[in-house]
């Protein structure tokens, strides 16, 4: 096969005014395809998430170093009218801006879409916001937590007797940042056709709603407002989490062969046999049932005795691992999801490895994230070749 010498995103130039999480695991995503990404801060404490530790590595938080690699950094302050004829002069280099500002904000720094299209017309501009840039809220800051209690999310996780629970990461920003990474994709590609920019309007709360798929749309056709399940599965059965000797066990049996080839593997075709259970919608109808039948069953035997006997069989299943044992799998491990690269000081960092592998293509090496601002002067010498002269100015005005 082909392979091509630079990557799929080689030449392209994205801004990133964002903060926290979604905007910047949006642009991460994009680093990670080939992009040059130029991460904007604040002259002074920039990104928050900077300081949101322990951990720590060094002075950088593992929060930080978990969505900024493959950028560069610069610091200017927008608002100042030297940081905007700055910024101005960055947008007509640049392909794609990204930014999280509250609507209000955007209009105080005149970095609305209307501002920033006027400028550069073929500009991709991209809004990441809580609620979006329309309705009554706004101007509303969203909080992943939040969004996670109000898109509905939380009213389906957790257990069925219990409170609400919240998915264990920030769901709502991953979701936000890759449907933001699409869509500027999109237009990118709409952009060689029609030659003018895009507007991208994405919201937390549109995208924890829509990422609930089939769940919502069992609501929207039936109009039953489903109850939480814990760790079980609304229309599918066994689809859950089993206590085994030693640990637990999920067991995925997705239709009627592999439950016929469970019930012989845990060797009781007697439940093979059992009318009550031929069928998954009949597995479902007599749910408390057959999970009080098989709990026993479960727990005779160890996750590892488990995992032998129904690999054996193909029957889908998987033991609830921790981080450690995340790392220590063997497919984990020849996929190689952990990546060590180098700090400034040469000091070795283990970092997550971009989940994209293509052929035909060359993607970048992982690189460290950034330190605050330690790309500025070079951006403002390379890119907008201003003076040593200039730069002192804006470096006294604290423009940077």
């Amino acid at each position: 096969m082909i392979n091509d010498s630079h990557p799929p995103l080689n030449g392209l130039r994205v801004l990133d005014l964002s903060r926290v999480l979604a905007g910047p695991f949006c642009t991460q995503t994009l680093g990670d395809l080939g992009a040059e990404v130029i991460k904007v801060e604040k002259p002074d404490l920039g990104d928050e998430t900077r300081q949101w530790g322990p951990p720590f590595h060094r002075d950088y938080s593992a929060y930080f170093l978990s969505c900024n690699r493959n950028k560069r950094a610069m610091t200017l302050d927008l608002g100042q009218p030297e940081g905007q004829e700055v910024f101005k002069a960055l947008l007509h280099l640049s392909d794609v801006v990204i930014d999280n500002f509250l609507p209000a904000t955007a209009e105080k720094l005149k970095l609305t879409a209307e501002h920033i299209l006027a400028i550069q017309p073929r500009i991709i501009m991209c809004s990441i916001s809580g609620y979006g840039r329309t309705g009554p809220w706004a101007e509303m800051p969203g909080y992943d937590f939040a969004l996670q209690a109000q898109s509905g999310l939380m009213s389906i996780t957790g257990p069925a007797d219990g409170p609400p629970f919240k998915v264990g990461v920030a769901i709502t920003d991953i979701l936000a940042g890759l449907h933001a990474a699409i869509a500027i994709l999109a237009c990118l590609r709409a952009r060689e056709q029609s030659g003018h920019g895009y507007v991208i309007d994405i919201s937390l709360l549109d995208c924890a709603v829509a990422a609930q798929a089939n769940v919502v749309q069992a609501y929207l056709t039936s109009g039953q407002v489903p109850a939480r399940q814990g760790n079980t599965h609304l229309q599918i059965v066994p689809y859950q989490i089993f206590a085994t000797a030693d640990s637990h066990m999920v067991l995925a049996i997705g239709n009627d062969g592999q439950w016929r080839r469970f019930c012989r593997v845990i060797n009781h075709q007697d439940l093979e046999h059992d009318e009550r259970f031929a069928t998954n919608p009949l597995r479902v109808r007599h749910r408390q049932e057959l999970v009080k039948m098989l709990e026993p069953i479960l727990r005779e035997r160890t996750n590892a005795a488990w995992e032998i006997m129904l690999t054996q069989a193909e029957v889908p299943h998987a033991s609830v691992l921790d981080y450690e044992g995340v790392f220590q799998h063997p497919q984990v491990q020849e996929r190689g999801l952990r990546v060590t690269v180098k700090d400034p000081e040469g000091q070795p960092v283990d970092l997550l490895r971009s989940p994209f592998m293509i052929e035909g293509t060359t993607l970048p090496p992982p690189r460290m994230p950034p330190r605050q601002g330690e790309a500025t002067l070079q951006i403002l010498h390379d890119l907008l070749h201003l003076s040593p002269e200039q730069i002192e100015l804006l470096q006294n005005k604290k423009v940077i």
